[in-house]
């Protein structure tokens, strides 16, 4: 059985060496030929708590102020650009502070490193696609998973000192967007790279996320992990987007490993996911 489903065209890796010596993919995790790419956010995804929102929670104007930004985004009433930009600028720590309080803080998801480290072993590359910053969310990946996480591609926002300061002062930082697109960073550029390519060579792609600085990468992928009770849900709901839940990363590797084996498929999951998920609201009525 193909992962995707049975009558696709199979995977031809002569025709990705000629994409990638003729420079049509530009990714890092591309040099291996994968068939299988799983891209993921990082805040509340693969930790178990949002960086950035911890830091504007404890730093910065408050968990009140945030939460209704967060609302705004998801009823298209704020970008989310200007919801994040507004946060990060409430937040006055010196950077390497934000980041020594961060590392004390966040925690990892218990079972990502497990499947990180099947994912090394099996040639299925993790991209993380973040809002937050490089970074912080590199300082933080070798902190919770070790030198082992200096393979995982980041692709993220950044940061700058602001005019006439250094980041390490009080009011010395500011963060630079990935893209000029209205989620400053536009996490489907990255995908869409590969959902171009021809069937004969395409890969198989995953996406994790949890929050609204995840919508823009929500339809793009095969198949959808979204956060069990978190915002990726609500709108993935209201805009009829085929998504599984998962509430930790030890049932996204049992999924993985299953497609990758040839036991199901990305459309047959994502097909359950959605009956599952409705069997679920059915109960609760």
């Amino acid at each position: 059985m193909d992962a995707r489903s049975a009558g696709d065209t199979p995977y031809n890796r002569t025709t990705y060496t000629h994409f990638l010596q003729n420079g049509f993919l530009h990714s890092p995790c591309n040099a291996n030929q994968p068939q299988f790419i799983f891209f993921t956010d990082f805040d509340g995804t693969i930790t178990q708590s949002d960086s950035n929102d911890f830091l504007t929670d404890n730093l910065g104007y408050g968990q009140e102020l945030r939460k209704q930004g967060n609302q705004d985004v998801l009823m298209d009433k704020m970008s989310f650009r200007d919801s994040f930009q507004s946060m990060m600028d409430s937040v006055k720590t010196p950077y390497d502070q934000c980041i020594k309080t961060l590392l004390e803080n966040i925690k990892l998801d218990p079972h990502f490193k497990e499947f990180h480290d099947w994912c090394r072993q099996n040639n299925v590359p993790v991209v993380v696609l973040s809002s937050g910053m490089e970074p912080i969310i590199r300082a933080l990946l070798v902190h919770l998973v070790g030198k082992e996480a200096d393979d995982i591609q980041i692709v993220a926002n950044n940061v700058a000192p602001r005019e006439g300061k250094s980041i390490n002062e009080q009011g010395g930082w500011q963060i630079v967007f990935h893209d000029d697109s209205h989620f400053g960073h536009d996490k489907s550029i990255e995908i869409r790279q590969y959902a171009k390519l021809p069937d004969s060579i395409r890969p198989i792609m995953f996406y994790a996320g949890d929050g609204v600085s995840d919508l823009s990468a929500a339809k793009e992928t095969d198949l959808l992990f979204a956060k069990k009770g978190h915002d990726l849900v609500t709108y993935c709901v209201r805009e009829n987007v085929p998504f599984t839940e998962f509430e930790s990363w030890s049932s996204i590797l049992a999924t993985v490993k299953d497609i990758v084996a040839g036991k199901t498929t990305v459309k047959h999951v994502s097909a359950q996911g959605v009956e599952d998920f409705k069997k679920g609201v059915e109960v609760k009525q």
